[in-house]
């Protein structure tokens, strides 16, 4: 048996068998922080020492040429074009959709309060390049990026071991509207956008995966320099499943979660015990054949499978969890989805499998990890842009309500907020009064 199984715990016991893996980043700030000041400090010449000494690879041009990324399109499989074409197209739908329009409400006679989204100006990607070059993020941070109207869109990704970038990730950033990629990865990547060096501008907002390094790196940067999308740790995924579930599929899903590395965790709740055991015996026919079975070992061993009472716990505790990824294999899926409060994207249904929105479906796969779902949501338009109020209100309008404004900015001390009214309402009763006595000489 690879997955373990607690059947029927109280629950008064669920938060410690929910408690992740202990990611104390706080011991990784030291070594960061050297790397972040060096690169401050120092500029592209750190960022060249660190490519050397993390990566392997002697780069003297830190920026990717526009040949070099049409060059790339040629290495880039045909049928991988059509896939990343669609995939494109439907994650450009879908955020499209996401577009509002400036919000213009009349609140009182007189003020008109609206609201309107502004782009932000610059944006940095991090896209991981190590193990697993993940080009489908490119596609799930440009898209949204250039739709929302982002003047300035640069990425940055570690080199492979001859110095060049994937070349998937060139053609996706190609299609997306990407102005410039950057062969450097890691801290100093992270470092190289907060603060700018003589090669990569510095940004407004930070977006993208990465290892442990990456994400103290930018919870770093994000104290004083830069914004980010949101804290994330280690990949995940739940299940939710009762007896119209297929157990292979289920296991699929596991491993498609679990091969992301070591530190990825897994989790099956489900109210039957006998799920519980095919599923572990899938997982453990389908691992033999996984090019990254080490991998998702390491990831098994820190997964647990619950077997529940019944729907309404199943619910309760991957609400009190609240997973990066769900996907709920149960008759009522879509019934159980819309009682579920805390999770960073849910898959409904037995075919719809956690890959799909990984790749394909359209929402995106930037998504709250470690249990921050109860707080953040995935990156989606909104995620680009900022929203600006305006208000606009009336003499008329201020004469009649800057009393209220006066009583409440006296209860709290703050004479001269009550005195920026005081000084208008007494400016337009005296224009008034002159008016009305020019009215009465006529």
């Amino acid at each position: 048996m690879i997955l373990k199984i607690v059947n029927q715990p109280v629950e008064k016991q669920w938060p410690l068998l929910l408690k992740r893996p202990v990611v104390d980043m706080r011991r990784l700030y030291p070594r960061v922080e050297r790397i972040l000041n060096d690169v401050r400090r120092a500029g592209d010449s750190a960022l060249r020492k660190y490519t050397l000494q993390y990566d392997k690879a002697s780069i003297n041009k830190l920026n990717v040429s526009a040949s070099e990324i049409v060059a790339a399109h040629s290495k880039v499989d045909g049928e991988l074009k059509k896939a990343i074409t669609l995939a494109a197209a439907n994650i450009r739908k879908f955020h499209a959709a996401q577009k509002q329009k400036t919000l213009v409400v009349p609140v009182a006679p007189g003020i008109c309060c609206w609201q309107r989204s502004v782009a932000i100006e610059k944006v940095g990607l991090y896209i991981p390049g190590g193990t697993a070059p993940l080009f489908s993020t490119v596609l799930m941070l440009a898209i949204p990026a250039q739709i929302a109207g982002c003047r300035e869109i640069i990425l940055c990704t570690p080199p492979q071991s001859d110095g060049t970038v994937h070349p998937a990730i060139l053609y996706c950033a190609a299609i997306t509207g990407v102005t410039s990629v950057f062969c450097v990865g890691g801290v100093q990547a992270i470092g190289a956008m907060a603060y700018g060096t003589q090669s990569i501008p510095r940004v407004n907002k930070i977006f993208g995966p990465g290892n442990q390094y990456v994400t103290a790196a930018k919870q770093l940067v994000s104290r004083s320099d830069v914004a980010i999308d949101m804290p994330a740790g280690p990949s995940e995924v739940a299940v939710m499943a009762d007896r119209s579930a297929v157990p292979a599929f289920i296991a699929a899903d596991l491993l498609s979660q679990a091969e992301h590395g070591g530190d990825s965790q897994v989790l099956l709740v489900t109210d039957r015990l006998s799920i519980a055991q095919r599923v572990d015996a899938e997982v453990q026919k389908q691992l033999q054949s996984l090019p990254r079975k080490k991998f998702a070992l390491q990831a098994l061993r820190n997964s647990k499978v619950i077997v529940l009472k019944d729907t309404d716990q199943m619910i309760r505790l991957i609400n009190m969890y609240a997973p990066e990824h769900l996907i709920i294999s149960m008759r009522n899926s879509r019934q159980v989805a819309n009682s579920i409060v805390n999770a960073g994207s849910v898959f409904v249904g037995n075919y719809t499998p956690e890959s799909l929105g990984d790749y394909l479906s359209g929402t995106n796969h930037t998504l709250p990890t470690y249990g921050w779902a109860v707080a953040y949501n995935g990156v989606n338009l909104d995620s680009f842009v900022r929203k600006i109020t305006i208000q606009e209100s009336s003499a008329e309008a201020l004469a009649k309500l800057g009393g209220a404004v006066e009583i409440m900015a006296l209860a709290e001390n703050l004479d001269a907020h009550a005195n920026a009214v005081t000084v208008r309402m007494a400016q337009w009763r005296r224009n008034n009064k002159t008016q009305k006595t020019k009215k009465e000489k006529q």
